[in-house]
């Protein structure tokens, strides 16, 4: 895993990853990260509208945009990925955050089984403000991210157990997700003591690896949210992401 990269313009700092996304931020100090969960999810444009007059209501510039939730109607094929992150980063790199293939923001982005969204849709957003005191939690984000390997060529390539959902195969895709989730908040100097809670995202029954799994590492404490909802490639079956706001709003 990466060393955390300042990225002063936004008042936090992030693990470097893929091209499309961060593998999580971290508020620097002076800053508190604040999480918008929008009531109703707008698709991409009209979302990323609503976050530019928000930013600029309470003063902050487009650069404090450090993590967003999306929903996706159906997994994408690699190259269907592809094409939907390049078109995504356009956005970002028109406020200031994406630039030659570094991207600071973190992500999640997963496909709802039941009520999916006719298209991509943003469910959530944080973003950076001057804290006003002492923070009393670390704000921090970690991306969401599956039983794929970080790294260049098909994702199947990459997949732990591809093509295997039994319960063996899916506590071994649990804990390498797990493990996944404590090296990115590791690389923030964070841990799950750290958390406001965790999300995980499958449509596969994983409730009785909840105490093996997650209780022996600490991961239980925060809390779990469970999304029915696939990872946002074909063929992954299990995502997790870290919440640790400061503040949580609906909007």
């Amino acid at each position: 895993m990466q060393q955390a990269v300042r990225f002063e313009a936004g008042g936090y700092r992030y693990i470097p990853s893929v091209f499309q996304y961060s593998a999580g931020i971290a508020a620097l100090d002076g800053f508190a990260v604040e999480r918008v969960r929008l009531r109703r999810p707008l698709p991409l444009a009209d979302a990323f509208a609503f976050v530019e007059r928000h930013l600029a209501a309470i003063g902050r510039p487009t650069t404090a945009f450090a993590a967003c939730e999306l929903r996706s109607p159906a997994p994408f094929t690699d190259a269907g990925f592809t094409a939907f992150n390049r078109d995504y980063v356009r956005t970002l790199e028109r406020w200031g955050l994406y630039r030659d293939g570094a991207n600071p923001v973190a992500r999640t982005n997963v496909c709802p089984l039941y009520d999916p969204p006719a298209e991509p849709v943003m469910f959530a957003f944080s973003y950076t403000v001057p804290a006003s005191g002492p923070a009393a939690r670390p704000g921090f984000v970690i991306a969401g991210g599956g039983e794929a390997a970080e790294g260049e060529g098909p994702y199947r390539d990459r997949t732990v157990r591809p093509g295997e959902t039994h319960p063996e195969a899916l506590a071994e895709k649990v804990a390498f997700v797990l493990g996944a989730m404590e090296q990115r908040m590791a690389a923030l100097g964070l841990s799950w003591a750290d958390a406001v809670h965790a999300q995980v995202y499958t449509v596969f029954d994983i409730g009785h690896l909840l105490g093996p799994c997650f209780g022996p590492r600490g991961a239980l404490g925060p809390g779990v949210v469970w999304h029915y909802a696939r990872p946002p490639v074909v063929g992954l079956d299990f995502e997790m992401d870290v919440l640790g706001p400061a503040r949580m709003l609906v909007l």
